[in-house]
């Protein structure tokens, strides 16, 4: 099996992986990423959220062969310098987390969003998360959070 060279959280790395695994087995378990979490596998619930040329897109449903050649963030990329992601950081101000499962989905989800829609409305967010689950209900806090984030301004 060929290798499959992907850029992810702004360095290279080589994987001897099959064309059809899938990019978040690829992540976890050849990478050691474990930020984005196995949910549905169906790419309904937003669990495994990566940015993929900066879209948030499901990495359940994509093969690493397509990921190849596309820069890849996952959650454990979007700290800086050592400083959390301005999105990461009013998560935990506003506490907008029960269990966890769904934070890193939402957060990269949330970035997405902030980088074309700088100061989304209540309804944009909403619009936005609806690709992601959260059965702990902590929603106004979430929403709280991002609201936030977009208030500080963008992550330099």
């Amino acid at each position: 099996m060929p290798a499959v060279v992907l850029s992810v959280n702004g360095r290279p790395r080589s994987v001897d992986a099959p064309a059809d695994e899938t990019l978040l087995s690829v992540l976890r378990n050849r990478l050691e990423l474990t930020g984005a979490k196995y949910g549905c596998g169906e790419g309904q619930c937003g669990a495994c959220m990566v940015l993929l040329d900066g879209q948030a897109m499901p990495s359940c449903q994509i093969p690493v062969s397509e990921a190849a050649g596309k820069k890849i963030v996952t959650i454990e990329g979007l700290v800086e310098n050592g400083r959390l992601h301005p999105v990461q950081a009013a998560f935990l101000e506003e506490e907008a987390f029960q269990c966890g499962y769904c934070t890193s989905g939402m957060i990269v989800a949330s970035v997405a969003l902030l980088k074309t829609n700088a100061n989304p409305s209540a309804e944009d967010i909403v619009g936005t998360l609806a690709r992601n689950v959260c059965r702990c209900g902590t929603h106004p806090r979430i929403l709280a959070a991002v609201q936030s984030a977009a208030r500080k301004g963008p992550a330099k």
